[in-house]
This record gives C-alpha cells, sequence and structure tokens, in this order.
C-alpha cells in the first residue's frame, strides 16, 4: 500500500509579535497536527521548511526530532528524471508532505509535475487547507470571481512587458476575466507604473500586498487614478514586500 502526499501549506509570512502560537491565525490546528506527524517532506526551500516545522512544533511536538525529519528540494532546477526518486518512499507505504517556500504547493509553485506524478503512480494525495495570495487577492479585489486566470510574471523588458499587458488586457475586456500577475518584490513600481501608463484609463486594477499580514494592503481603482496618484508621488508602501497585482478591463 502507498503512502499519501499530503499538500501542506506555508504561512504567506508572519508578523512581528510575539505570539506563543504565531500559525494559529493562518494554518488550521488539524494542518499542523498532520504536519508534526510526517517523517519526510518534498519542499521548495529547505531551510524554510525547517523553519515552518520549528514554528509547527511550539504547539504539536513533532513526531521525530527536525534534525532526523528528511527533507529532498524540488525547485524549478529540479528536472523531470529526479521526481519519481522523490517519490520512491511513498511508493514505499511512508506519508510525506509536500510543502512550498510560501503559501499552498503546487500553485505558482514548481510541485505541479510531482502532483500529477503521484496520480499516474497511484498515490493518494491530500490537499490540506491553508493561505493562497492569488485566492485572497481575488477575494478582496472586488474584480470577477467567476472567471480569472493567473499568468505569473510578465517580462522584464519593458517594450514585451507592454505586448503583454495589453494582451491581458484585450483578453480580460473579450471574456470579462480577471487577469492576474505577480512580481520580483523590488520590481512592483516599475510594474505598477507600466500598468497605469499602458492600460485604458478606465481598466480596473487592484494592488495586494503582503496578504495576511498586519501590514496588508488592498487597493483596487482605475488605471486612470492609478496614474493620477503615481504623477503626485503617491504610491502604495510595496516596494519589496510579496504582492499580487489583478486588472479586469471594462
Amino acid at each position: 500500500m502507498t503512502g499519501t502526499l499530503y499538500l501542506i501549506p506555508n504561512t504567506l509570512g508572519l508578523n512581528d509579535d510575539a505570539s506563543a502560537d504565531p500559525l494559529a491565525a493562518v494554518i488550521p490546528e488539524h494542518v499542523r497536527a498532520i504536519t508534526a506527524a510526517l517523517p519526510y517532506f518534498i519542499a521548495e526551500n529547505a531551510k524554510t521548511t525547517r523553519a515552518h516545522l520549528k514554528l509547527v512544533g511550539l504547539t504539536h511536538p513533532l513526531a521525530r526530532p527536525l534534525q532526523d525529519i528528511r527533507i529532498k528540494e524540488l525547485n524549478v532546477n529540479t528536472e523531470a528524471r529526479e521526481l519519481p526518486e522523490l517519490l520512491a518512499p511513498l511508493a514505499a507505504g511512508e506519508d510525506a508532505g509536500l510543502i512550498s517556500e510560501a503559501g499552498v504547493p503546487a500553485v505558482a509553485d514548481p510541485g505541479a509535475n510531482l502532483v500529477r506524478l503521484a496520480h499516474a503512480s497511484g498515490i493518494r494525495v491530500k490537499p490540506l487547507v491553508g493561505p493562497s495570495s492569488l485566492l485572497l487577492a481575488v477575494m478582496s479585489s472586488g474584480l470577477n470571481g467567476q472567471s480569472f486566470a493567473f499568468n505569473g510574471y510578465l517580462p522584464t523588458d519593458a517594450g514585451q512587458r507592454a505586448k503583454r499587458l495589453k494582451t491581458l488586457e484585450d483578453r480580460s475586456r473579450s471574456e470579462r476575466q480577471t487577469q492576474l500577475f505577480i512580481e520580483t518584490p523590488y520590481r512592483n513600481g516599475a510594474l505598477l507604473d507600466a500598468i497605469a501608463s499602458i492600460c485604458h484609463a478606465s481598466t480596473l486594477v487592484c494592488v495586494a500586498t503582503d496578504l495576511s499580514l498586519s501590514s496588508e494592503t488592498i487597493r483596487t481603482q482605475t488605471a486612470g487614478k492609478w496614474k493620477s496618484e503615481i504623477a503626485a508621488g503617491r504610491t502604495p508602501d510595496f516596494h519589496k514586500k510579496p504582492t499580487v497585482f489583478l486588472l479586469l478591463a471594462e
């Protein structure tokens, strides 16, 4: 009998407080209990996974010492030929957790191919509840939550980025579909500048920063309004902060 691949949610960040249970507000109790019992993790980043397990251990003692928990990395550099080895313990009957560096695994995350292989190998896949920045952004934006698409990162080249933005805006207009994308946090300002300059003044644009944290900010207004505020020097406080951008063309 094969093991179960648990899809373990991670936090989107932690607040600077001295809470005795810093995970309580974002990671359900039963998820922490399952996480604490697992002997093996497939992680986007081993260091952040160990840090997360230390926090889990504050309220749910780990089944074995942290140094004895096996963690193997699965990231953008992992080749397809390496995936079967990552699943080998599950094929032998051991349970494991797939965990992202932040948020839920296999969504905007390199874990999707491993999950697909688990299904093909007859391994049970069990998703667990936790924070997703993309869904939180859609929920809070006021844009179309019936039809939306995540587009990952846009090109960094200004010309290619402008072309991509126009394509997404046209698609949004024709399909009434909310378009989501993200950026490396230190380039948030450049991306918002491009959106405000390239998109039609009436296109709705939401900027959702530090979701689930005490510093969270979410604002939806037209591209024209954003352009005016940028010209006046009033830009969001989002430099080097994880941000989701959404647009909906009228």
